[in-house]
This record gives structure tokens, C-alpha cells and sequence, in this order.
């Protein structure tokens, strides 16, 4: 063995590191990625595995999300990665909701996007409660994938075709380039790439601590089959300001005002409602989202019934027994969605700081990696 053992190291298996991975791999490079966990086991997977382009903030935001989008449509056939569902329904109940949807419609974003009436709302999603619906929109770009069997296969793929190497159950104390000390001893590489998820101080905590990182827990829960199949993913008015595609509209300030005097309680819990469908029929639906250097690890049961009467609202009263519930965290920060931090000339600092790793990270992997090997 060379005296260099990697050319790459990757601090962090959650899908952040492991976009970072791939781009190295698909690059021939020798990559290991190191995790203190034995599998997967945090805001990677304790979401709605939902890759969302329509609704990111235009920008860099937005072609991250389109980028991503194409390499997961590639590796769906090369790691085994189904993808669930396609395209996202927008189902407004509010007139200030379908304004917003109309005018996101006429922007260059929303070009192939379609407006729908309430007709064709209930006609793409059965079991929809017709007399809540004002009309919608739909999008064509959203893909959905299981996480918690996503992610195993995407580093089951990684480790399998590319020769990277997965060190879990191995936790990283230091990095000094180009050693990476940990709990198993030193690793060497040629370059580090970094990505903590939502741990602030492990790792050059007094780099995160510059971009005001907070952690953001989130509420979501399976229900059971309903007994028909979401033909998309579903979003409702609520959603609408929590995606800044939308919410940066000047449109969005007549549906926050009717938002705040119908639905206080969902904004001040950061309740809004996504609905997406499993493979054995049963739903993901969520969430909510609460802010802190270390929010408490207790779920609400009110939090529970706000997601939970937002998704009878548009289903006529009728919810499914609940299978399961869970929180999650993940790292936030108001003025980024993302951020690259370089600690050293060989170490990138990566973290995608607004819940949307598997809609942003492929793209922003490719591109810390075509910045530290050229």
C-alpha cells in the first residue's frame, strides 16, 4: 500500500457524504467514507424520501435540485433504487392559495407545471374531498424513493461497483491533514470532505458556529394503506410557504394573512402537510418542524393531531390507523440552504442546512468534487 491510502475520505455516510462519494468514485478516485453509526440512521432516512424541484428557491437551489433529480434517475437502474412515484399535486383549498399556485404558474418555473380546477385535482388523486378543493397544480419533476431503503442500496452500489470502502461504527475525533484520526486509528487521504449532518460540534464547530446553524426537529408518522394509490406526491397550502419558490412570491403574503387567522396553531408548530405513498400501500405524512441548539427528543401528541387533521381536511375526515411515528433533526440555518466551508487547502466543510439533502446533495457532491480534484 502507497504511503497516501485514499485519494478521498468522507466524514459522514448520511446522503450528503454519500453524493460526495459517488462523484469521487465515478471519477476513479479511492475513496473510504467513515461513520460513527453501523448503518444508516438519521435525517437520511427519517424523511419522506421525496426529491423535490418544483417549489426550491430559484437559483442555485433550483439547479442543484434539477441536477439531482438526473443522477437519481440514473442510479434507480444501477443500484436497484425504485423509484416510488413521480411528479408532485399541489391540492389548494384556499382561494389566496390557488392566486400563489397561478402566479408560481406564469414564472419561468412554472412553465411545465400544469394549473388545475378542482375537477381535475380530485380526478388525478382519488379519495380527495371535492368540496375542499379550489384547484391546484401539478408538477411533473418530483421523484419519491424509500430512504431507509435507498441508502443502504446506494452504499451497498458504492462499495460494490467502485471499490469505495464504508468504515462504520467509527467515530472521527480530529482531522489533520492529511490524517483523519479516529477511533480505529489514523486514516490517510489526499482530501476530506466533511459532512457532519446535523452534529455542531464535533468537527470545526467554530466554522459551523459562523453560519448560525440550528438543529430543526421534525414530527411525521406511517399510516395505513388507504386503500388507493397516490398517483404523485401531495402537498397542501401549507406547504406553500414553507418552499421558498412559493413563499418569495408577493402573492404569498394574502395566503400567510389567511394562514395566520385560520391555522395558527400549524404555522406556529411548522406543521405543513406532505403525503406520499410506500410500495406496500401504506402513507408517509409529516411534519412539523421546531428549532434549537438541542431541541427535546419528545414528540407532541397535538403536533401529531395537527399534521393528522391537515390530511383529514383533504381526504373528508377519514385518516388511516397510524403504524408508526417518529422525530428526526436535522441541521437549519435561515439565510442558507446550503454552505461549502474550507477549513484547510485539503478539507471541504459540507452541509446542507434546509432538509433538502436528497433533493440537493448529488449536485452539490459533483461540485465539491470537481472544485478539489479539477
Amino acid at each position: 500500500m502507497t504511503d497516501m491510502q485514499y485519494d478521498l475520505a468522507v466524514v459522514g455516510a448520511g446522503i450528503v457524504g454519500l453524493a460526495h462519494a459517488l462523484a469521487a468514485a465515478r471519477r476513479g478516485l479511492r475513496v473510504v467514507v467513515i461513520d460513527r453509526d453501523a448503518q444508516a440512521n438519521g435525517a437520511s432516512i427519517r424523511n419522506f424520501g421525496l426529491v423535490v424541484v418544483t417549489g426550491q428557491e430559484a437559483g442555485i437551489s433550483r439547479q442543484y435540485a434539477e441536477r439531482s433529480r438526473e443522477v437519481w434517475l440514473s442510479l434507480a437502474g444501477q443500484a436497484g433504487i425504485e423509484i416510488l412515484q413521480q411528479g408532485k399535486l399541489v391540492a389548494a383549498q384556499r382561494p389566496e392559495a390557488l392566486a400563489l399556485l397561478e402566479a408560481f404558474k406564469a414564472g419561468e418555473h412554472g412553465l411545465d407545471c400544469r394549473l388545475l380546477t378542482s375537477d381535475e385535482v380530485t380526478g388525478h388523486q382519488p379519495g380527495l374531498d371535492s368540496s375542499k378543493i379550489v384547484g391546484g397544480l401539478y408538477s411533473p419533476f418530483e421523484l419519491r424513493v424509500e430512504s431507509r431503503e435507498a441508502l443502504p442500496k446506494l452504499a451497498s452500489f458504492l462499495a460494490e461497483r467502485h471499490g469505495v470502502e464504508f468504515r462504520r461504527g467509527v467515530a472521527v475525533s480530529a482531522i489533520a491533514p492529511p490524517v483523519v484520526e479516529t477511533s480505529h486509528g489514523p486514516v490517510r487521504a489526499a482530501k476530506i470532505v466533511v459532512c457532519p449532518g446535523d452534529d455542531l460540534a464535533t468537527l470545526y464547530p467554530e466554522r459551523i458556529g459562523k453560519y448560525g446553524i440550528r438543529r430543526c426537529k421534525l414530527q411525521m408518522l406511517r399510516l395505513a394503506n388507504p386503500g388507493h394509490k397516490l398517483r404523485s406526491a401531495l402537498v397542501s397550502d401549507l406547504s406553500l410557504l414553507r418552499y421558498a419558490g412559493y413563499a418569495a412570491l408577493p402573492e404569498a403574503a394574502s395566503l400567510r394573512k389567511t394562514l395566520t387567522s385560520q391555522c395558527s396553531r400549524a404555522l406556529d408548530n411548522g406543521v405543513h402537510l406532505i403525503v406520499v405513498q410506500s410500495a406496500d400501500g401504506s402513507l408517509v405524512v409529516g411534519d412539523s418542524h421546531h428549532y434549537g441548539l438541542t431541541p427535546d427528543p419528545f414528540a407532541s401528541d397535538e403536533v401529531d393531531r395537527l399534521i393528522l387533521d391537515e390530511f383529514a381536511a383533504l381526504f373528508g375526515g377519514s385518516t388511516p390507523n397510524v403504524l408508526a411515528r417518529w422525530t428526526g433533526t436535522y441541521a437549519s440555518a435561515s439565510e442558507h440552504a446550503s454552505f461549502t466551508d474550507e477549513p484547510h487547502e485539503d478539507v471541504r466543510l459540507v452541509m446542507v442546512t434546509s432538509g433538502t439533502g436528497a433533493s440537493t446533495g448529488f449536485a452539490i457532491g459533483e461540485e465539491t468534487i470537481a472544485e478539489m480534484f479539477g
